[in-house]
């Protein structure tokens, strides 16, 4: 069965048709607005014609970033769209004129589950997935199921409290996880060492065209990547702060392998290492127990619809 994957992000759409090995037959994307969720409807609707032309369509899966509701059809809340309760499978049904089922997933899952079934975490039976972009996204398989919970929001671990009192985070609370660990936070650390230590960060700031605030995470890990003293502590620091968020997590779920994947795991050993490092170092009972594997993510930029199809037709 053929299944088309939708990747829903802020400011675009990528849609694919997967196979069931996992492979992109055919793929399109689209530019949209955050701030008009029925343009989103109608980009989705669009390009999902766009790929029936073609081929025999079973399911769609449409990997949001947001809270999903148990029964996977609507969004109950989104960061960065504007979804409260928002029902985009009917909408997306009605404007197709279809009966073809229609799947929300959480975006991180679907990208994690992608990697479970197709990528580097494939051998494995027990998962753990972090996402590291703007935020910190994850998902979890245990047992070769995807855990999405009592009530279809489970596995949302950037929002673990680390920091009591810490930063604010976009979900109303402060201290998550990450406000810590993800590309935002290192964004914040490196302007902010630009400003305290200037003479250490001139690789940074003239990279940047002489600005702090034109400083990014890509300009951040070229510079690591080009031996930048400044950038690479600012790697290590931020793979601490994942290595010893996941330790806590392994004392719960006890994942064979840990995934690490989205925009920051470009940065590849410079973050892997240091976050593997502090992971064994904060691991409980560490010596009397087999520990976790850690990898980057190989499905990139095309998880999200692969993982979305699979699931989908599942």
């Amino acid at each position: 069965m053929y299944a088309i994957g939708v990747d829903i992000g802020g400011t675009k759409i990528a849609a694919g048709v997967v196979d069931e090995e996992g492979k992109i037959l055919a793929k399109t994307r689209v530019a949209t607005k955050a701030d008009d969720p029925a343009s989103i409807d109608a980009s989705i609707a669009e390009v999902c014609k766009q790929l029936s032309a073609d081929f025999e369509i079973g399911a769609i899966g449409l990997a949001a970033a947001g809270f999903c509701s148990p029964d996977r059809s609507s969004v109950l809340f989104a960061p960065n769209i504007n979804w409260r309760n928002y029902p985009i499978a009917r909408n997306v049904r009605e404007l197709l004129g279809t009966d073809v089922p229609i799947v929300v997933e959480n975006d991180a899952n679907a990208a994690g589950w992608a990697e479970f079934q197709y990528g580097v975490a494939r051998e494995a039976s027990n998962m753990l997935t972090l996402t590291i972009g703007t935020g910190l996204g994850g998902a979890i398989v245990i047992d070769n199921k995807l855990v999405r919970g009592g009530f279809g929001v489970g596995g949302e671990v950037g929002h673990m409290r680390v920091v009591p009192n810490g930063h604010v985070c976009g979900c109303g609370h402060d201290g998550c996880w990450e406000q810590y660990s993800s590309g935002s936070a290192l964004v914040r650390e490196a302007r902010a060492a630009a400003i305290t230590q200037p003479e250490r960060a001139l690789t940074l700031i003239d990279a940047a065209g002489g600005s702090v605030k034109g400083i990014t995470g890509p300009l951040v890990t070229l510079a690591a990547q080009d031996g930048d003293p400044l950038a690479i502590e600012l790697l290590a620091e931020l793979g601490r702060w994942i290595g010893e968020g996941a330790a806590s997590v392994a004392a719960l779920l006890d994942p064979e392998i840990i995934v690490i994947g989205g925009g920051v795991a470009a940065a590849n050993d410079l973050l892997l290492l240091p976050a593997q490092e502090a992971f064994l170092e904060a691991l409980p009972a560490r010596g009397h127990r087999t520990e976790a594997q850690f990898a980057i993510a190989r499905m990139g930029n095309e998880a999200g619809m692969v993982g979305a199809a699979d699931l989908a037709r599942r």
